[in-house]
């Protein structure tokens, strides 16, 4: 029974470090580059703000 634990918190442990490590960095840089893509291409589409 002991084993089984120490093998489940070796995976939490790893799930821990996989989902702080690499996907949350990963997400951040996305939802930013998703954000200013938006923003660059409603300028392109609009154009820059107080030109209307």
């Amino acid at each position: 029974m002991s084993t089984e634990k120490e093998n489940e918190k070796k995976l939490e442990f790893r799930i821990f470090i996989f989902l702080t490590v690499f996907l949350a960095p990963i997400l951040s840089a996305l939802l930013v580059s998703a954000l200013g893509f938006s923003i660059w291409f409603s300028q392109i589409l609009t154009g820059p703000p107080g030109a209307g």
